[in-house]
């Protein structure tokens, strides 16, 4: 037997693949298509570990089964390279960000190369090349120079938004649009622009000189660096996602995603139909407080009104006695991010203004309040309390001695408020209307009918989801094609583009809110008195719309064909992490929207089915200790953890064996040298630690290098087991205590197939019938495997159907080959290089998928049905030779059972050859 030398043949193939350009994608329209695609990767510094290839070698197996059932398979990959990590690298080392940048993407594909991908990799992309963010900057410009008609529910160019007004429609100035100056016009016309620019407060935080989003900001520190951030108000770049709204909530019947995914997109967007009423304000005749309710059936229970601390209205208002503590704590609010604003519900804060406002049914004068629990970007950054019927408005009237006036009939609300949706209102009449004995449902259209018909309010349908900040001041980004003269905005045509970045010597923010591009004087004051925008985009702006950039990269007259766009259309497969189901993925669906309504695609959904894989965590192990006593204990020990102190020990001081050897503790104590003189306490001679599963991060000395790995075992054993660990969508701890038994899987396979002199043994004699039915019944099995990315029960089937073939001494080729063909999509190497050795001289990867001969699949099966605790709740199909070695993954892991055995153990596992399968389970 000749040894299954991986290394020597990954490294042949690798090679011989990148030299004949074995996975270049061209559009032959004869054929049908199928693009997959993966989630690009930032390239950071620290290169991939075990947990990113998980979706990647998900797409690629199923991209390559896709190529091999006849499909024209467009899989290609690139890099989401501007950002915040690769500038914040050059402020502390000098080095530009771009050759970082390309060193880590260079790192990045040697890597993926390793694993045996197949990408096209003349389709690359990077978002920082300035072939590539010309036509970011193209695509902002479209955005820019269009609006959203309410008329035709679409974008249009601004050309025609500009007739309506030459034509009379009104505008905010109330004269004639001839007669407004050219600053006026471009101010009415912001108002609509999809891409726009206004003054909002943001998360600044001036250590790191750029703006945060709400999830970068902890404790009122940014996550980066912990920096003091605060609430200030600023200009920025808009895009106008809210006119979308309606049509993103509608997409999402339209596509294939997961429902919890389509769940938290709904909640983003977080559609609500109510009323905006008007609340005169007491001793200020022409101001008013217009607030947003989604039930205006609770008005009679107002007592009184809060203002978010950034509403324009709110210091006007103050009395003089009440300014200073009123500005003291707006300017404590400018420390809070929405995130812990919103977050906080047992000790709500606030400040009374000293001013009142008048109930507009009942003319009763209600005190005005400002708190941080009211969010200026949500209605109208102005609440009607009603703590009879909200939990945050209890909570402040009780703390703030305010009256809780209770307008629902039979129920008690001084301990806390009524939420529900249902019940009948009373309490609730005036001279002008009353809403006793109504429902909630006719409450509210009472009250909106009578607000509508007082001109003091109206219907309102609004949105929780606010326009998306599209500014970055930092220099690694794409510079906006705008720039000004006498306050007035002009845009770069495309003949134009791309504006690149200048070389900068300093990186490093300016300290007063502006880019550092704003000190290139050189690059910003340009002829004629104009200066550039010196903001660059967000770091999605590139990702928004690169899987379009994709199907047809080398494009210098336009993103991408219309006969190409038409040809590939949808990704048909798109695979990444959960962390994105929000942001990224709105983005996405609104510039892919965009671009229809405009007339460049054909399509108005970027993905048709989406897939979040779940995490590869890495392992960390705790113990616990007392600093009076100088001890540490060992987890099995019976001892109270709860006025004891924990350390994380790193990864390379625990044994295989997960325990505290003696040698393990002392350079554990010479790294840490404060439990120099400590006891570790054991149990039985062994010092076991509490144990958890994390993301994998340098910072906790969890990562684990795929490098490493293949090194030890090869790609193919690597890519079978990230698939054996699970199914793609769950969370699972990496260790490869089971990596062994895919490694003699493929070992075994080499052996049979392989004799010592390194020559093909299968041969041309027949087939056996039970050979025959064993690979038909396994062709089926994988097939439908993966058409469901049930991908780890095909690890299984390999070994089950490789198992029996041993036992039937088939020594066929006619049957090897079929095996080796579909097992090709998992393990492309060792498969190549069987069938190389068969004396093939095309690609395994040009051939088709085999054939299922259906006079095969008869009689040698079994539907077992597999019950719970008694309880019949799937049926599966298995060979009726099967042994339960061979069963019982495949019944842990299907969907259906899992659902009823999750979170529970299972006491027995039941089996009854020809029979049943029962699980008892706790």
């Amino acid at each position: 037997m000749s040894e299954y030398n991986f290394s020597e043949i990954e490294k042949k193939w690798s090679e011989h693949w990148q030299c004949h350009s074995q996975y270049a994608v061209s559009e032959e329209l004869s054929k049908p298509k199928y693009y997959v695609l993966d989630m690009f990767p930032y390239p950071s510094g620290a290169g991939l570990h075990v947990g990113h290839p998980l979706g990647y070698i998900a797409s690629d197996i199923f991209a390559r089964y896709k190529r091999l059932k006849g499909f024209n398979v467009l899989h290609p990959m690139g890099f989401d390279a501007f950002g915040l990590p690769a500038e914040q690298y050059a402020i502390e080392t000098g080095k530009h960000p771009a050759e970082t940048t390309n060193n880590n993407i260079e790192r990045y594909k040697s890597q993926l190369k390793n694993i045996g991908f197949c990408y096209d990799w003349s389709r690359e992309i990077k978002t920082c090349d300035p072939k590539y963010y010309k036509w970011t900057q193209w695509f902002f410009l479209k955005l820019y120079n269009s609006w959203y008609s309410d008329d035709t529910n679409k974008a249009e160019p601004i050309e025609s938004l500009i007739l309506q007004f030459e034509k009379g429609k009104k505008n905010s100035y109330e004269k004639p649009w001839n007669e407004l100056t050219e600053l006026e016009k471009q101010n009415e016309i912001s108002k609509y622009r999809l891409a726009y620019k206004s003054e909002s407060y943001i998360n600044w935080c001036q250590a790191l000189g750029t703006v945060l989003a709400n999830d970068e900001v902890v404790n009122g520190l940014s996550e980066r660096g912990g920096h003091l951030v605060e609430r200030k108000l600023m200009s920025q770049w808009f895009l106008r996602i809210t006119k979308y709204a309606d049509r993103l909530l509608q997409g999402l019947e339209t596509v294939d995603f997961a429902e919890s995914l389509k769940e938290m997109q709904r909640n983003w967007i977080g559609r609500s139909e109510g009323a905006e009423i008007d609340f005169k304000i007491d001793l200020l005749q022409d101001d008013i407080i217009k607030v947003y309710t989604t039930r205006p059936d609770t008005i009679f229970g107002v007592s009184f009104m809060v203002l978010a601390p950034e509403h324009a209205i709110a210091e006007k208002i103050t009395i003089p006695q009440k300014s200073k503590e009123v500005a003291d704590y707006i300017n404590y609010c400018k420390t809070r991010s929405e995130l812990e604003r919103k977050s906080e519900i047992k000790d709500i804060s606030g400040v009374f203004t000293g001013a009142y406002c008048i109930h507009p049914f009942s003319n009763k004068k209600l005190p005005v309040y400002i708190s941080e629990y009211v969010l200026t970007g949500y209605g109208t950054g102005a609440i009607m309390a009603v703590p009879c019927g909200d939990s945050r408005d209890h909570t402040f009237a009780k703390k703030f001695g305010i009256e809780i006036i209770n307008i629902f009939e039979n129920t008690d609300v001084s301990f806390q408020a009524y939420e529900e949706k249902s019940g009948i209102i009373t309490n609730s009449k005036s001279e002008i209307i009353s809403l006793n004995g109504l429902n909630i449902n006719d409450a509210k259209n009472k009250v909106i009918c009578e607000v509508e018909k007082r001109g003091i309010g109206c219907r309102k349908i609004n949105f929780r989801m606010r326009d998306a900040g599209f500014s970055r001041q930092r220099y690694w980004g794409e510079p906006f094609p705008i720039y000004y003269k006498n306050g007035l905005e002009y845009a770069y045509s495309l003949e134009d583009l791309p504006i690149t970045l200048p070389q900068v010597n300093s990186y490093k923010p300016t300290g007063d809110g502006k880019s550092p591009l704003s000190a290139i004087e050189n690059w910003v004051n340009l002829p004629g008195g104009f200066e550039r925008e010196t903001d660059t985009m967000p770091g999605y702006a590139g990702s928004s719309w690169y899987y379009l950039r994709y199907l047809d990269p080398h494009n210098e007259s336009e993103f991408c064909s219309k006969k190409n766009s038409d040809y590939w259309n949808q990704v048909d497969l798109y695979i990444g992490g959960a962390e994105h189901a929000v942001g990224h993925l709105l983005y996405s669906r609104m510039w892919c929207k965009v671009m229809f309504d405009l007339g460049y695609i054909s399509f108005d959904e970027p993905f048709k089915k989406l897939v979040n894989q779940g995490m590869i965590g890495g392992e960390v192990f705790y113990f616990y200790y007392n600093q009076e006593k100088r001890e540490a204990y060992s987890n099995n020990l019976p001892i109270d953890k709860s006025n004891l102190l924990q350390f994380k020990v790193p990864n390379e001081y625990v044994s295989d064996e997960e325990t505290f050897e003696e040698n393990g503790i002392t350079s554990f104590c010479n790294e840490f040298i404060q439990f120099k003189d400590f006891k570790f306490l054991k149990s039985n001679n062994t010092f076991t630690f509490e144990k958890a599963i994390t993301k994998m991060s340098k910072r906790l000395r969890n990562v684990v290098n795929p490098d490493e790995i293949i090194a030890k075992y090869g790609a193919d054993t690597f890519r079978m087991y990230e698939m054996f660990l699970g199914p793609i969508e769950m969370d699972k701890p990496w260790n490869t205590k089971g990596i062994d038994g895919v490694s003699r899987f493929l070992k075994r396979l080499w052996s049979y197939c392989i004799d010592e002199n390194g020559k093909y043994i299968p041969d041309e004699s027949k087939p056996c019938e039970e050979s025959l039915k064993t690979i038909n019944r396994t062709i089926k099995k994988i097939s439908d495997d993966i058409e469901k990315l049930s991908l780890n029960t095909c690890i299984s089937n390999f070994m089950i159907c490789f198992n029996e073939l041993q036992s039937q001494k088939c020594k066929s080729t006619e049957i090897f080959e079929k095996y080796f063909i579909i097992l090709s999509p998992f393990a492309p190497f060792i498969a190549q290089e069987f069938w190389h050795k068969a004396g093939k001289q095309d690609s395994v990867f040009n051939c088709e998928y085999p054939e299922i001969d259906e006079k095969y699949l008869l009689d040698d099966t079994f539907n077992y049905p597999v019950s719970v605790n008694g309880k019949t709740r799937t049926l599966i199909q298995f060979h009726k030779n099967a042994i339960q070695a061979d069963i019982e993954p495949i019944v842990l892991s299907d969907e259906k059972i899992k659902k009823w055995v999750d979170g529970k153990s299972i006491k027995k596992f039941i089996f009854v050859k020809g029979r049943i399968i029962n699980l008892v389970i706790e």
